[in-house]
């Protein structure tokens, strides 16, 4: 029997769970992963193989309305992934399920013309009723294949894994089979850096933040570490003075916190330098946004 291999597209309105869910199906910590919503910025390629299978996910961002350059950019990685995609994979939230599966978003799978699948997730957060009512909302809502998962516990992954699966194409795999991402090792790294921004900055203040690495020298044999130094961008003076913070504490803890994901990420250690500086309107402006990733 020959192998399959296609492209797998997560969906899903923002906060529902796809990042959580491609790490677990991929065993790594490929996207970053914070209680707020549109976090996911650009499309993250996470690849699984297993047995005769190959599935290379594309992890898109939350499906909104646009509001600027930005969140433009954020759309068209989510269409652009459904155009990629052999099968789409739309996760929606237990506790949350007519918002998360709407009109818009059904619309959007059907537009796709690509076989989807949908996901309940979150069901360690509901009772078996709730399960069982909300299986068929999703049913009568969207005729298709319908698993129920908890991305974060692992809940019954292995049955969503054999669905997809059966919509793979036959062909030879994309990737070696111990590849897990096609991204280099800055992208993860400025990631994890941006993680750390929402995860200790308030309000909206993590929205208007981006960051570049801006050099990555490999191990220092007389220092046994990776040098890294990474500019975080902002676009108001004020912001700059918040993401410092006082004598620098913020910095300081954004930085540490960082460090210890990336080094446990490279699996060696690092010396991460951190610098702030303020690029007005940077979120605006289609050639910074070129420069930072956001548009290809």
């Amino acid at each position: 029997m020959g192998t399959k291999c296609g492209y797998v597209a997560i969906i899903g309105r923002p906060n529902v769970g796809k990042s959580t869910l491609m790490n677990s199906l991929v065993g790594e910590k490929l996207s970053i992963v914070t209680p707020k919503p549109q976090t996911t910025r650009t499309r993250v390629l996470g690849i699984l193989t297993e047995d005769d299978a190959q599935m290379v996910f594309l992890d898109t961002p939350g499906f909104l309305r646009p509001r600027g350059l930005l969140q433009e950019a954020m759309v068209r990685e989510v269409r652009e992934g459904l155009s990629e995609a052999d099968v789409v994979l739309a996760i929606t939230d237990a506790t949350d399920l007519e918002r998360t599966f709407d009109e818009e978003l059904r619309e959007l799978l059907k537009s796709s013309g690509r076989p989807a699948v949908v996901a309940l997730n979150k069901m360690d957060l509901v009772g078996g009723k709730e399960i069982f009512e909300g299986l068929k909302w999703l049913y009568e809502s969207f005729p298709t294949e319908v698993v129920p998962i908890s991305a974060l516990k692992g809940h019954n992954l292995d049955e969503l894994k054999k669905v997809l699966k059966g919509f793979l194409p036959e062909g030879p795999f994309l990737y070696p089979p111990e590849v897990l991402a096609d991204q280099p090792e800055r992208f993860f790294v400025a990631e994890l850096i941006r993680e750390e921004l929402f995860l200790n900055l308030g309000q909206e203040l993590p929205y208007a933040t981006a960051v570049k690495v801006e050099e990555f020298r490999e191990r220092d044999p007389s220092q046994g570490k990776t040098y890294i130094r990474a500019t975080i961008y902002v676009e108001k003076p004020s912001q700059r003075g918040i993401v410092i913070g006082e004598g620098g504490a913020m910095l300081k803890k954004i930085g540490q916190w960082a460090r210890k994901k990336i080094e446990a990420f490279l699996g060696r250690p690092v010396y991460l330098e951190l610098w702030v500086k303020v690029r007005p309107k940077w979120s605006r402006k289609e050639a910074t946004l070129r420069e930072l990733g956001y548009l290809r």
